[in-house]
């Protein structure tokens, strides 16, 4: 045990050291974020002093711009599961090299989605309620308990696996066979999970027809491995840019090509919706007809379900046909309507109308307000941060740049038995120069 905290530390201290250096860029790029941050706080702070009467959020519209964000926000992280499976279960190596990557942001996304349900909370003060042993959870009860539950489970695993899997390449060993495969293996119903639950959050509710739909679950996770692979689409082009890490175009392009099923699910699955509202045209048509052709005056989420239709329809089709998908102009404007769209339709698209008219036929016209604009920018911003400091060590423990040296946790590591596959002498980890990955 002791040695394990010995060279955990080092590693830990190393790590802290290496994200402390950086060029002018790293650095501009390091401000920004907490900039934003700072202005997120800020924001909170006045809201914490105000309540919730800051925000656009209303006995109307009791959920909002947060409770969006962090719908979406599950969906990315459980995209992670897009490169496990082509990784781990069929072991195809252009995307295995790049896995951990995903493992990463999935780590940052379930970061953002807690911030996003505390800031939500009109009360945080009161949160220890849902403790265990010291509060009461509720569960199996309350189907929130489950969503608590899985996303933490699912933090849990991907921190376990990314750590575990840095940790022994600094010390130039393999990873724990033993342990890394059976969490990476559960971690994929785990992903289907945290956004299934979430799903059933809303479709639970039988007072909100527009969310009480049995396919809102499959419409959750087909868009999830749309968004979530389109961020790490662009953030691995950035990486292949500013470093001298490798990545395959092949990995790249079929990516590419499993965002192009999915998000023909996602589109089919909202079609069929739309579809049995319009055609049955029951006294639940109404919330479906105020997000997509409006009530009277009250359009103010016209546009934004059309653009959503347009964005991804566009990403649909950049991403099914091969050249687009190879071209890194059309790749990348696919990407950015994928985002886009998907951002749209679980935000604007799913809250308000599931809320609107209310029991009564009042329409409010929810926008969200500053206040909650630079609380979801803070949120991004310390999402986008920890992502930054994890990819910095990754990356360079992948290229050999930062490493153990020294003979000493080789005998240490034998000594132990287990699986492992020591490095050269340096210490350096096993790596392959041609792609940077770990092996």
């Amino acid at each position: 045990m002791n040695y394990f905290i010995s060279h955990f530390s080092d590693f830990a201290k190393g790590s802290l050291r290496l994200v402390t250096r950086g060029n002018a860029i790293y650095w501009s790029w390091v401000v920004f974020l907490l900039v934003l941050i700072f202005s997120g706080f800020h924001a909170y702070y006045e809201q914490l002093q105000a309540g919730l009467v800051v925000t656009a959020m209303r006995d109307q519209v009791s959920w909002g711009y947060y409770i969006g964000n962090f719908t979406f926000m599950v969906g990315v992280a459980a995209a992670a599961v897009v490169l496990v499976i082509p990784a781990y279960v069929y072991e195809w190596k252009p995307i295995r090299e790049i896995v951990l990557f995903g493992e990463l942001l999935a780590i940052s996304a379930i970061v953002m989605c807690l911030l996003f349900v505390i800031v939500d909370l009109g009360r945080p003060d009161r949160s220890w309620h849902l403790a265990p042993i010291i509060g009461h959870l509720n569960f199996p009860n309350s189907v929130l308990a489950w969503d608590v539950i899985v996303l933490n489970v699912y933090f849990a695993i991907n921190l376990i696996v990314a750590t575990h899997i840095l940790y022994k390449a600094f010390w130039g060993e393999h990873y724990t066979t033993g342990l890394v495969v059976p969490l990476v293996l559960l971690s994929i119903p785990m992903a289907v999970a945290i956004h299934t639950v979430t799903a059933f959050l809303y479709n639970g509710l039988a007072a909100r027809p527009f969310w009480n739909s049995s396919i809102l679950a499959p419409q959750f996770i087909a868009s999830a491995f749309c968004s979530g692979p389109a961020i790490l689409l662009i953030l691995l082009q950035l990486l292949r840019r500013f470093t001298k890490f490798e990545i395959q175009d092949e990995a790249i392009a079929k990516i590419a090509e499993l965002m192009a099923y999915a998000m023909f699910l996602n589109l089919f699955l909202h079609g069929a919706e739309a579809f049995k509202e319009f055609y049955s045209d029951t006294e639940h048509l109404v919330y479906t007809q105020y997000l997509y052709v409006g009530i009277g005056e009250h359009r103010t989420l016209v546009p934004f379900a059309w653009s959503a239709v347009a964005f991804n329809l566009i990403a649909f089709v950049l991403f099914i046909v091969p050249p687009t998908r190879r071209n890194w102009i059309t790749l990348n404007i696919g990407c950015l309507a994928t985002y886009s769209g998907v951002y749209i339709e679980k935000g604007m698209g799913l809250i308000i109308p599931g809320f609107t008219p209310d029991a009564l036929g009042e329409i409010y016209e929810y926008f969200p307000t500053m206040t909650e604009l630079r609380v979801a920018a803070g949120i991004f911003s310390i999402g986008f941060l920890i992502f930054t400091l994890m990819m910095k060590v990754a990356v360079a423990i992948s290229l050999g740049e930062f490493a153990a040296r020294g003979m000493e946790h080789a005998a240490a590591a034998a000594m132990r038995g287990g699986d492992h596959s020591h490095g050269p002498a340096s210490g350096v980890p096993n790596l392959n120069p041609a792609t940077g990955g770990i092996q």
